[in-house]
Parts: structure tokens; sequence; C-alpha cells
């Protein structure tokens, strides 16, 4: 079983908290650090989580 690491970075659980996403029915893994880039864009992932060029990023009202 490949050594679970964040999706953005590779980062490893031992190196950082690594937090679990259901997406697809399936389970990716991605670290507090790169959460926001899922967030706000979610294009940067491209090619590392299957559809995120469709995603949009969240709406801000500042």
């Amino acid at each position: 079983m490949p050594t679970p690491t964040c999706l953005a970075c590779g980062r490893t659980q031992s190196e950082v908290p690594l937090i679990t996403l259901s997406y697809q029915d399936r389970s990716f893994l991605i670290c507090p650090q790169h959460l926001p880039v899922l967030i706000h864009n979610p294009q940067a992932l491209v090619g590392k989580l299957p559809g995120a060029e469709g995603m949009a990023a969240a709406e801000h009202e500042d």
C-alpha cells in the first residue's frame, strides 16, 4: 500500500497532518497548507484531482 501523501505537495502524514476528502467515490488527502488551494484555486490541482478543471473557486463577500 502506498504511503499516504498530500495530493498537492506530496508530503506524508509523518511530516504534516493530512485531511481526507471524499470525491467521486474516492478518497484523497490534502494537507492544511493546501486546503485553501482547493477552496480558492482548484484549477491548480488539475492532473492531481480528477475534475479540478471544472471546479469553481469559492466566491468571497469581503
